[in-house]
């Protein structure tokens, strides 16, 4: 995409606009999303066909509620199991799920949180995803920082105690290439122990290279499993390309990332084939690469800037904890993160049940932490991605979760 469809406190030129209007309402316009950009390595992993094939055929309605029952009594969960955990005849055991969750999580993390902020360094982006604040052709305050404004964001991050960063980026190319994504990396290891990325997908030399840099692992929310809905949402943009997007967890693991991370958007589909498919998506790839750590994110759709209408469809708070619990049953080795998106009082439970990591001190603007930490008014700063809903600080999700009798930890790996 060109520049000047970058938008920056001002409106979109006519020639933006007629894009825009083609692309919505004229489907042959548009990209084949299974079509890659010869930009693009493409790996030919099995794995895709298995996840798809298995969303595709899943009847979550043929579930009964002895099949629940037989689930919650094996002592392994299985693929099957599991479709019975997520189907809706599972929400009248939702307590005896929550207690095999909870015994699952204290196996194996004890009663520790681990607590982490995400920093967003630009939010310019190249796709038009038609629910996401940072899209092409909304019209908000566009922000790169440059490297001592990714510092100063930093110290003060670093300066509240913090000592795991999550490094994000809109997904434009021409504003945060590869080597302005590694310089943050190299910045973030001074102040940090861990550092993660959740960045548009790269091949896996990007990757190779981003880890040197200083990055342990990458996240990347595959939005929606379904195809079909997901061309419907994704109408521009190297975002569009479906299996490359899918396929970006094997590439970071392949370029020598410690540890990867995967989501769907609850809300923009059917949130329970999307909650399966991001399941076996972990399932599978974690047979395939045993030495790697594997987590999951359960986002709900959130409101954005010029759009207060974004909420998740049918996913209330009852739907979410079904699925937290069923991934934890599942994936008992996984670890599970809730972000601010959820509110206090559902982070605090979910914490004591299977959640393993948790956000605080949390802004999804460009360049306004010591804004949102000290109170100091900045001169400009970028506008965010979506809403959040829990605006606890460090400090105070920090003495939260141990009211709650959990140990939160800042860092659990040591570099030798």
């Amino acid at each position: 995409m060109e520049n000047q469809f970058f938008v920056d406190s001002e409106k979109l030129s006519e020639r933006a606009l007629a894009k825009k209007h083609q692309l919505e309402q004229d489907p042959t316009s548009r990209k084949d999303p299974m079509e890659y950009f010869p930009d693009m390595e493409q790996i030919h992993s099995p794995v895709r066909e298995k996840v798809i094939a298995a969303m595709e055929a899943y009847d979550y309605d043929s579930y009964t509620a002895v099949d629940v029952r037989r689930a919650l009594n094996h002592e392994t969960c299985t693929v099957e199991d599991f479709k019975a955990l997520l189907s809706p005849a599972a929400l009248p055991f939702l307590e005896e799920m929550a207690a095999r969750a909870r015994l699952e999580t204290s196996r194996h993390f004890g009663n520790t949180v681990y607590l982490f902020t995400p920093l967003y360094i630009a939010n310019y982006c190249e796709n038009y995803c038609v629910y996401c604040g940072f899209n092409c052709y909304n019209d908000i305050k566009r922000l790169q920082l440059d490297a001592g404004q990714i510092e100063h964001e930093m110290k003060v991050i670093a300066a509240s105690g913090m000592e795991e960063i999550l490094l994000l980026t809109g997904e434009s190319k021409t504003k945060s290439n590869v080597s302005y994504i590694g310089e943050a990396c190299k910045l973030a290891r001074k102040y940090f122990k861990n550092v993660g990325l959740e960045i548009y997908p790269v091949n896996t030399e990007d990757y190779r290279y981003l880890h040197e840099c200083g990055a342990d692992y990458v996240t990347v929310f595959q939005e929606t499993y379904d195809l079909k809905k997901y061309e419907t949402l994704h109408l521009l943009g190297h975002k569009r390309v479906w299996p490359y997007r899918f396929e970006a967890q094997e590439r970071a693991l392949r370029g020598g990332m410690r540890g990867v991370g995967f989501s769907a958007l609850l809300g923009l589909s059917d949130f329970r084939r999307d909650a399966l498919a991001t399941a076996l998506h972990v399932y599978y790839l974690q047979r395939k690469y045993p030495q790697a750590e594997f987590s999951l994110s359960c986002p709900r759709l959130r409101p954005i800037i010029n759009n207060d209408k974004i909420n998740p469809l049918d996913v209330g708070e009852r739907q979410l904890c079904q699925i937290l619990c069923a991934y934890r049953i599942f994936l008992p080795f996984a670890g599970i993160t809730v972000s601010s998106r959820e509110s206090a009082a559902f982070r605090n439970g979910i914490a004591k049940i299977c959640a393993t990591k948790i956000s605080a001190g949390v802004s999804t603007g460009i360049g306004d932490h010591e804004e949102k930490y000290t109170g100091k008014d900045e001169e400009r700063t970028g506008d965010e991605q979506f809403e959040i809903c829990d605006t606890r600080s460090l400090e105070a999700m920090y003495a939260d979760m141990a009211a709650e009798g959990l140990q939160p930890v800042l860092n659990d790996y040591l570099y030798v």
